[in-house]
Parts: C-alpha cells; structure tokens; sequence
C-alpha cells in the first residue's frame, strides 16, 4: 500500500485571517473533503498539520486517517515536508499533494498511482495540467526518502523532484486541476462565481 500524506500545516497567510482548508466546498470544509478523496482510493491517508490543537485537526477528527503533527511547519513548505515524510510508514513509494487544490478528484490520484504501476522506470510521477505543466499529486519513489530529511527553505520538494526530470513521468489531468488552489479570499470568490455560472 502507498501511503497518501496531504500537506496541510500551511499558515493561509495572505487570506487575511481566514483559514482556506477551513473553507465550505461541497457542503464540508475543504480539508475534510480533500481527506475524503484521498481515503476513496484505499490507501492509507496522513495529514500534515501545525500542531494537535489547531482547528483543522477538528475539520478530520471522525476520519480513519492519521493526522501528523508538524511543528516544523513554521519554516516553510520544506519544513513541512521535511516533518511529515519522516513519520510516514516506511513503503516501496509514498504520494504527496497540497490540501488547498479544491478541483483535485480521487480519480486524479488514482491516475497517478497507475502511472507508477505503467511506468516503473521512473523515481517520480506527477500529476500535470492539461497543457503539460507539471503539479499535483507526487509520488516518490520510496528510495528518495531520505532526500527529504536535508530540505530546507520554502521551496518544497523542487530540490528534489529538479535534478529527477528525466526520471519524472507526467500525467495529464483534466484542466488545471494539477496546480488550482486559491490563496486570496478574491480568488475564492471568483472560483465561487465560476462554479455557479457553470
């Protein structure tokens, strides 16, 4: 079984207040649905978090998934990932994607985890914009595991995943579900408004 760890120890920081995984989508908090999709695929799920008392730890609380406690959250996206691939179990791959991508589907993690099954040459596979640019979810092969204990910074895994090009496989996914997320309360009202219309 590959391990699922959804990366949510961000700090919502230029939503002026709000929380974006705390946001309503499709009736229930948006990291409360990101869990969701990611426990329909039937792997084991794991979700990076600030600390044990942060609100979105309530948003998951009833869910069968192990919530990580991250507190090296507070340097960065790197900090994060740094945190949260050192508890997860150990697999022959572990997958990754960000909470805050409101379009992503379970069938689009589901494509990227048979990507790995089609393509086992490949270190990385990664799911992509419609268009060809590369985003979310990650799975990384389990032997570059140790590669995330030297992160550092706020640049996530690119140290990692820029040298492993020619071993990346892309998988297009529909639209721009690969790399949608919404930062600005302006952003999310425009989404908003787009669902709506369509």
């Amino acid at each position: 079984m590959i391990p699922i760890l959804i990366l949510a120890a961000g700090s919502s920081s230029r939503m002026r207040g709000g929380d974006k995984l705390l946001e309503t989508v499709h009736g229930m908090p948006l990291l409360r649905l990101q869990a969701k999709r990611a426990l329909a695929v039937g792997h084991p799920v794991f979700v990076a978090l600030p600390d044990a008392d942060h609100p979105r730890s309530d948003s998951i609380a009833d869910l069968k998934v192990t919530r990580l406690n991250v507190p090296q959250a507070a340097e960065g996206m790197s900090g994060t990932m740094r945190g949260a691939v050192a508890q997860l179990p150990l697999a022959p791959a572990f997958m990754m994607f960000l909470a805050d991508l409101v379009a992503l589907e379970t069938d689009d993690l589901r494509q990227v985890l048979a990507a790995r099954d089609a393509y086992p040459e490949h270190l990385i596979w990664r799911g992509a914009t419609a268009d060809g640019k590369p985003g979310h979810p990650i799975i990384f092969d389990g032997t570059l595991r140790t590669d995330f204990a030297r992160l550092t910074g706020d640049t996530g895994g690119e140290a990692i995943v820029r040298p492993l090009k020619s071993q990346t496989h892309l998988v297009p996914l529909q639209g721009d579900r690969a790399r949608l997320d919404l930062d600005t309360p302006e952003e999310w009202a425009t989404w908003r408004q787009s669902i709506r219309q369509n």
